[in-house]
């Protein structure tokens, strides 16, 4: 039962990342991803959660929408894993697409709460 709960709350923070994106809230995405959290883009560059947070404040990186095609959990102990396809609708520095997103997230389970240490983006 405890990792069908894990699971759902693994879901929940990856779209709420997601959602905190597009609404430009830097201040409650600080609060579910790691100190040390990296995003790896589609082009392999891996950035640091201070650039990428100041590439979304200045809108560098500006995010729209997006659509959920699908996503799977996958939990041990206190280690997660999600896997998300989404359709994004974003300008990344000054290309804006629908891009198909697959973002793959590595998160840990901390004092009750699920925080994401990483994520790497590739396209599907």
């Amino acid at each position: 039962m405890e990792t069908e709960t894990d699971k759902s709350s693994v879901l929940e923070v990856a779209r709420q990342l997601t959602e905190l994106m597009i609404e430009k809230n830097i201040a409650a995405m600080n609060k579910i991803v790691d100190k040390n959290f990296t995003l790896t883009h589609i082009t392999g560059y891996v950035q640091s959660k201070k650039e990428w947070f100041s590439e979304i404040e200045t809108e560098r990186m500006k995010y729209y929408s997006y659509k959920e095609v699908k996503t799977s959990v996958e939990i041990d102990g206190n280690k997660g894993t999600f896997v998300g396809q989404n359709i994004l609708d974003a300008r990344i520095w000054g290309s804006r697409n629908n891009w198909r997103l697959q973002q793959t997230m590595q998160l840990e389970k901390r004092n009750g709460k699920w925080i994401i240490l990483k994520s790497v983006a590739t396209t599907f």
